[in-house]
């Protein structure tokens, strides 16, 4: 078989499987699809397009950032400027609960309906878990807005703490596919993220988890990681392009390029037709502008708008507008919370 001919097969079947059925594509069908050649890239983008309004519908999240606890963190993720074992700029720091309101307030004016709060750490001790009590509280009183959380790995009891406080959805990403996992992280294991995604989903929490493409991972690699999402069935699927961060051992890294970002973008979509599927960061370097709108326009129908952890972003008034211009509404909060 030509591959002019398995081209022509792939996104025939993902037509007919995806689009028509609902059914996401295997791990085989997504390396079939990350394979493709950059002439047939147009086609594949409205594909994922077409399958994201229709199992999805026209409405985009926005969704802003804060961290509670910068820098510090003892595990080793290699593409982590807070780890405190490498020579980052990044330096640990506490952000205060005025602080942390005045963010919400900021967030919620930029038309965002969620608001995650991150701590840098390998998971909550009782200092940080009174901290997040204390600022949603805070929060709340002054903000209409959902609020998510990330704060690595958790026990069974501080799942149980955080559904109490009310968390909307709970975001820790297994950021690599199981096989390549070990060449990114040595701390921990994949496998203990994963324990604590099936805990936050079995407590009622909306689970959000995605990760980085372009740690040096295969394509093959790649397709699996999907596949491991496609098992997991995330809430939420935050897609990050690694921004190599200098002093980690993942800074001298090249940046992926552009069209191989918007396949896997398109993919991704394919293997989980009904996800939310964020645009997160670095890809502002991997597909400025123009790529920003490809890949809205291409399976994206989430945002994270503003500055990242420990990167800039687009200006929150960009994205806004880009949305307006592609004529996709902004989704609004839920009556029911």
């Amino acid at each position: 078989m030509t591959s002019a001919s398995v081209t022509v097969d792939i996104l025939d079947q993902a037509r007919e499987q995806v689009l028509e059925r609902g059914e996401g594509l295997s791990e085989s069908q997504v390396l079939d699809v990350l394979r493709l050649g950059d002439d047939m890239l147009e086609g594949l983008l409205a594909l994922a397009h077409d399958v994201r309004m229709k199992w999805c519908g026209p409405e985009v999240e926005v969704e802003g950032i804060i961290s509670l606890k910068t820098g510090g963190c003892p595990e080793d993720c290699h593409f982590c400027s807070q780890s405190g074992l490498f020579q980052s700029p990044v330096r640990a720091a506490w952000l205060d609960i005025p602080s942390l309101v005045e963010a919400a307030k900021q967030t919620a004016k930029s038309g965002a309906t969620e608001f995650c709060i991150v701590a840098a750490v390998r998971g909550p001790d009782e200092k940080l878990l009174a901290q997040v009590s204390a600022g949603i509280e805070a929060i709340r009183n002054e903000v209409d807005i959902q609020i998510a959380c990330s704060l690595g790995m958790l026990t069974q009891e501080q799942v149980d703490q955080l559904a109490a406080m009310g968390v909307h959805r709970y975001n820790h990403n297994l950021e690599t596919s199981k096989s390549h996992f070990p060449n990114v992280v040595t701390t921990h294991t994949w496998e203990e993220r994963w324990d604590t995604l099936r805990m936050v989903r079995a407590a009622g929490m909306e689970v959000c988890c995605g990760g980085i493409l372009g740690m040096g991972e295969t394509l093959e690699q790649r397709a699996e990681f999907a596949a491991n999402l496609a098992e997991l069935e995330p809430d939420e699927v935050p897609l990050n392009f690694l921004n190599p961060r200098p002093g980690t051992p993942f800074g001298d890294l090249e940046v992926l390029p552009a069209s191989e970002a918007l396949k896997s973008i398109a993919a991704f979509r394919l293997a989980l037709p009904r996800t939310i599927l964020r645009f997160a960061g670095g890809r502002e370097i991997t597909l400025g502008d123009l790529g920003a709108k490809q890949g809205i326009l291409g399976g994206i129908n989430a945002v994270i708008v503003g500055n990242y952890l420990t990167t800039l972003g687009r200006p929150a008034e960009s994205d806004l507008d880009l949305l307006i211009d592609l004529q996709m509404p902004i989704k609004a909060l839920n009556d029911t919370l």
